[in-house]
């Protein structure tokens, strides 16, 4: 495989320029939006290159392909961010290595999730995970109806009394769509709900919210994007690790 670390600065610095273009018309700075670039399935020296061109905040789906990745980088200061589902078996690679947690779905993970932390003596942010498309085929809360947001709240109060996660906001995967456009009103729920949830829970820094991908950052960052996850876009496309 060639690697090209101009091309991926290339590749970065266009999705950076979009990113702050519909940060602007959201009434932001682009420095309000994070990029996570995605870098599961792909290779260590592809994300040596995308280190060399600026790149410090990685995402990875898989903890046992991501932790190799993180111990041959260890010294180099860049942040790894657990995107995808997490099986409770596999809770103490992600509480060992990782910086920020996207993806807690279930109280039961939670609990795993803290008890490992306890005997660590330190803590994780961590986003809630939610289904805003209620479709059976992915994790989290369902919120696709207002309806079902207030039964969020015994959940919400259970997780804040495991006091070595943090909740910093929320995290979604909307149905997939080829239109961006698609995704929009998926985002804006997804607003709307943290929005409630600050109210309801005043005492929680809902600062966050991780949604949009390389098919529709532009309008996840337009509707309240803090976080963006963007891989084949600025890497190129994964290979079979």
């Amino acid at each position: 495989m060639i690697i090209e670390p101009a091309r991926i600065k290339t590749n970065l610095d266009f999705v950076l320029e979009k990113i702050g273009r519909a940060a602007e018309q959201s009434g932001r700075l682009a420095e309000d939006v994070k990029l996570i670039v995605v870098s599961k399935k792909q290779p260590l020296p592809l994300i040596r290159a995308g280190i060399q061109a600026g790149i410090r905040d990685f995402g990875e789906n898989y903890p046992e392909e991501a932790v190799k990745k993180i111990q041959t980088l260890s010294d180099v200061r860049i942040q790894w961010h657990m995107i995808g589902h997490l099986q409770s078996r596999k809770a103490a690679v992600v509480a060992d290595h990782f910086h920020f947690f996207h993806a807690l779905d279930s109280i039961r993970l939670g609990q795993k999730l803290n008890s490992i932390l306890e005997d660590r003596q330190y803590t994780l942010p961590v986003l809630l995970e939610i289904n805003i498309g209620d479709e059976e085929s992915k994790f989290g809360w369902s919120a696709g109806e207002d309806r079902l947001w207030s039964g969020f709240r015994a959940d919400i109060e259970q997780i804040l009394k495991f006091n070595h996660l943090v909740i910093r906001g929320l995290m979604i995967m909307p149905p997939v769509g080829l239109n961006p456009e698609i995704a929009r009103p998926y985002f804006r729920k997804t607003r709307q709900l943290r929005d409630e949830l600050c109210r309801q829970f005043p005492e929680i820094q809902w600062s966050e919210l991780s949604m949009g991908t390389s098919v529709d950052f532009e309008v996840a960052v337009q509707e309240g994007a803090t976080m963006v996850r963007i891989g084949q876009a600025i890497l190129g496309p994964r290979t079979n690790l």
